[in-house]
């Protein structure tokens, strides 16, 4: 096993080339070689042949043929993952020195999740523009489902927000921050605003802001109205944006479900009240997520740094 793995690695890198590659993950993309070829400007015979060369070099079947095109096989489904990460790394890279032209000091993309978004990651962005003014800084905000995959193609260099309790937790290493917690909060006119005592039967008739699906939050969500004899809100309304969120809450007797971290602040100013019913679900780490083999940039490291510098702050 040790041998074979030598003797593919001196393959790959004493003959594998970068158009084989780019063909690999076109292959991959469009289900056809002779597509994939045209794509890419060489004729299908040739295409055929640098895949043949690549399951000979590689010591694997990367595709299976059918009527309707070829299909990638596991081992051609984890070397165009591999591909694309090698690709992301290349733009990367050309990115890094575009900036360091431009006279910027690096580049770090970061995607956010809502719990990361209100607090954890200006008071971050704050702290690294302190030591690298000239950095620049790409923010990207979604659910775990969009984020991830671009975590793991090398698209995103990191993901900041609640840390993900199941999925893709063998492919990232995650550094945790801080715990969070899960307020229900409705707008300053709700009926239920400023009742002590509020209990889910006094929720109940009310419509909700929920989390999407895809997310943990919301199996949590729905695990919990199973519980409350298969109970299903009246309006229900699916949304991750935070601007709308609140002013849906604002003009409507809705009731959403935050983290603590990212209504803080409008609980203070007013413009959101907490209810006084403690959420019994919801409760969990927020951090960073990294690629599990992967070393970031000098930016990178010093906005991850700036992250944990942010965190330790709001606890002081």
């Amino acid at each position: 096993m040790i041998e074979r793995h030598a003797r593919i690695v001196d393959r790959a890198l004493t003959r594998l080339k970068l158009r084989q590659l780019r063909l690999l993950v076109a292959v991959g993309t469009h289900g056809n070689i002779q597509n994939a070829a045209r794509a890419l400007g060489i004729s299908q015979p040739a295409a055929t042949k640098m895949i043949q060369d690549l399951e000979l070099d590689f010591e694997v079947k990367l595709f299976d043929r059918t009527n309707r095109g070829v299909v990638p096989t596991v081992f051609g489904e984890t070397l165009i993952r591999h591909g694309k990460l090698i690709f992301a790394q290349i733009s990367n890279a050309a990115q890094e020195l575009d900036d360091l032209s431009e006279g910027n000091s690096g580049r770090v993309v970061v995607g956010t999740l809502l719990a990361a978004s209100a607090s954890l990651l200006p008071m971050a962005i704050e702290i690294l523009l302190e030591d690298r003014p000239n950095v620049a800084i790409k923010i990207n905000e979604g659910t775990n489902e969009v984020l991830m995959p671009g975590l793991l193609s090398g698209e995103i260099d990191m993901v900041v927000g609640r840390l993900p309790s199941h999925r893709h937790r063998d492919k990232i290493r995650q550094e945790k921050l801080f715990e969070d917690r899960i307020l229900a909060v409705v707008g300053p006119t709700h009926p239920l605003a400023g009742r002590t005592g509020v209990t889910f039967s006094h929720i109940k008739p009310f419509g909700w802001v929920l989390p999407p699906l895809e997310t943990t939050l919301r199996r949590q969500v729905d695990h919990f109205f199973v519980g409350q004899q298969q109970y299903v809100p009246a309006v229900s309304i699916e949304s991750v944006s935070y601007l709308t969120n609140r002013t849906l809450l604002q003009s409507r007797d809705l009731i959403g479900l935050m983290p603590a971290e990212v209504v803080s602040q409008d609980i203070r100013n007013g413009h959101l009240v907490q209810l006084d019913w403690n959420v019994p679900f919801g409760h969990g780490p927020v951090g960073v997520s990294l690629r599990i083999d992967d070393d970031l940039s000098p930016a990178g490291r010093a906005f991850k740094a700036a992250l944990h510098a942010a965190a330790q702050a709001r606890r002081v």
